[in-house]
């Protein structure tokens, strides 16, 4: 399966290397289970990277040895230019991490939760207190500030975690999930401020995502996950681009077509490929999309089957990760086992 890769130079940050990230041939098994198989990729410095794949894929596992939690079996890493597997400690003073779950200690206030953050990071005093008020701010905390973190929302929580991974100003940031749970109000809201932090601070930031739509509206640059490794590579557009003609997709009225019948209807129908059919949902891939619709429904009636519904649509992720992965996103969502491991600092 090809791999496209079509990197996109960075902004002059962190001018002393021209990538923020790189992975190379990152292996790392459990027991019987292969969790990478030769993850390699470069992030450029000033940008936000997403590794998108479900849950199982290996995103997790990948942000957890490039943040010095866990060792390859093989494989090398860098971290603003330093090798995490030689200088850990090094690679910890330059990088922040917001994991899955929440870091933040609901027993003490929003301030306090920094202000420990920042001593264990070396930070105190004057410029501590400084920078504590100023992420409170800034993730609009500021008003509850003195209040136990216990009595926040889920929303003002996860600003909290992100605000945590920012105090001793990193070069590099790892978001792993930083949305999961999130009400859609404030998932925006989130995908706003992220979105400032590569803008406005020059941060380089790795997320890593099962939202397609996350990865799709931040990433400058995406790498495809699937079972351990990089299957596609690039801008979400070029990897969209990569796919020719539109979607087509038909509702079936029931879901008794088993996909050997919905190929036989299909195979006569001109410039219709790629057909999958998952449950009573059918998708496939024309040149002239609108076009072949009533070519498609003709063979459909002709075959025996009763269409519900029909959309067109232009390629989407979930198409790319189809193409490339062989298998939709909600497949294998649906066949990945849960990723237990969730990335966060050592110290926190």
């Amino acid at each position: 399966m090809r791999v496209m890769r079509a990197v996109r130079r960075g902004s002059s940050v962190a001018a002393m290397t021209r990538y923020a990230i790189e992975a190379e041939g990152l292996t790392k098994s459990y027991g019987e289970v292969r969790a990478l198989d030769g993850v390699s990729f470069q992030v450029p410095a000033g940008t936000i990277f997403g590794l998108l794949g479900p849950n199982g894929a290996g995103k997790s596992t990948t942000v957890k040895i490039l943040t010095t939690l866990s060792a390859p079996d093989a494989g090398s890493a860098r971290v603003a230019g330093i090798d995490v597997l030689r200088d850990p400690a090094a690679a910890r003073r330059a990088l922040g991490v917001v994991g899955q779950k929440h870091a933040v200690d609901r027993e003490a206030t929003g301030r306090e939760n920094l202000e420990l953050q920042g001593r264990l990071h070396g930070l105190g005093g004057a410029e501590l207190r400084r920078r504590a008020q100023e992420l409170l701010e800034r993730f609009t905390l500021a008003d509850a500030a003195d209040r136990l973190a216990g009595t926040y929302s889920g929303g003002m929580q996860r600003r909290l975690d992100v605000a945590l991974g920012l105090i001793q100003r990193p070069q590099v940031l790892f978001l792993d999930e930083p949305t999961t749970g999130l009400d859609p109000e404030v998932r925006a809201d989130m995908w706003n401020e992220i979105g400032r932090l590569a803008r406005e601070d020059g941060l380089t930031i790795l997320l890593t995502t099962h939202y397609l739509e996350e990865a799709d509206k931040l990433a400058s640059q995406l790498a495809i996950v699937d079972r351990g490794k990089v299957v596609a590579e690039g801008t979400p557009e070029q990897l969209k681009g990569e796919l020719r003609g539109e979607a087509i997709h038909v509702e079936l009225a029931d879901d008794v077509a088993g996909e050997g019948t919905v190929h036989a209807a299909l195979a006569g129908v001109d410039g219709v490929r790629e057909v999958v059919l998952e449950g009573r949902a059918l998708r496939a891939r024309a040149d002239h999309g609108a076009r072949a619709v009533p070519s498609v429904l003709a063979a459909l009636e002709a075959g025996g089957l009763t269409v519900a519904s029909v959309t067109v649509a232009r390629p989407s992720l979930d198409d790319v990760y189809l193409r490339y992965a062989g298998r939709s996103f909600g497949d294998a969502a649906s066949d990945g086992a849960s990723e237990t491991e969730t990335a966060t600092v050592g110290s926190r």
